[in-house]
């Protein structure tokens, strides 16, 4: 990971060329550092573990048929840069993520931020840690708790309600559009609560098995638990479990 950063990604901060940069959907670019990290990265974890699958965040752009691997035995999950419109924008913040999956569910995490160098690490069972030191979620404090909501949820009519219930419960800010520093934020007590909607394997399974093993809880909508190879949107992810009741009730439908 540091190697993609160092290579690929830092050299490229505030100096790319138009031609850098494309949009591959409405409002969702790639640059040249994306491919060029992913490449790297594909092939040093490919040395790692040679049997296990490959699902990269721009291979999937180029074969949608490539994350149909999400549901085989053992998978590398890879976002090569987290927050590209930032980074793009030449802004923070933006890192990269990996994770580890095993028959759908997630088993190891790695979130690495290029400009800080701050590295966090989970793997399940185990704990989770920044920097080499053991760390657990607490919360900020904070009377109302912070919600951190994605700007994907306000368009949606279906979750009109639920976002009147959550901003009458809760001090909302938006998402930084980068999951991988989203989550180390959790962790670290800058916020309580953050709602998704859209929940890609490459953008959620390492930020989310951190966030679990560091005791804080994520699931569904529905309260049911995530899993990197199902398909479905909407993510509660909390800080501690109470602060997860708290949004959940408010999420969830009343009637």
């Amino acid at each position: 990971m540091t190697d993609a950063a160092e290579r690929a990604i830092l050299p490229r901060f505030r100096q790319l060329e138009r031609h850098d940069i494309r949009e591959k959907a409405p409002d969702e670019l790639v640059t040249t550092a994306d491919v060029e990290s992913e490449a790297i990265l594909s092939e040093g974890l490919a040395r790692i573990i040679a049997e296990a699958a490959i699902v990269g965040e721009e291979a999937v752009d180029a074969d949608r048929s490539v994350s149909a691997r999400l549901r085989g035995s053992l998978c590398w999950i890879i976002d090569p840069l987290d927050g590209t419109a930032n980074f793009a924008a030449g802004e923070g913040p933006f890192g990269i993520l990996v994770a580890l999956a095993e028959h759908g569910e997630t088993i190891g995490g790695w979130i690495y931020d290029p400009r800080t160098r701050r590295f966090v690490a989970a793997q399940q069972g185990q704990g989770t840690r920044i920097d080499g030191l053991p760390v657990r979620s607490h919360g900020s404090g904070q009377r109302p708790p912070i919600a951190a909501i994605s700007s994907l949820l306000a368009p949606l009519p279906a979750r009109a309600a639920m976002l009147r219930r959550v901003t009458q419960a809760f001090a909302t800010v938006p998402i930084p559009r980068c999951a991988a520093e989203q989550y180390p934020a959790m962790i670290l007590g800058r916020s309580d609560v953050t709602l998704y909607e859209r929940t890609l394997a490459w953008d959620h399974a390492a930020g989310i098995l951190c966030l679990t093993e560091a005791g804080g809880v994520v699931t569904r909508f529905d309260g049911t638990s995530y899993r990197a190879d199902d398909e479905r949107t909407g993510l509660i992810a909390a800080c501690t479990p109470e602060l997860w009741q708290s949004a959940f009730e408010q999420v969830r439908d009343p009637q």
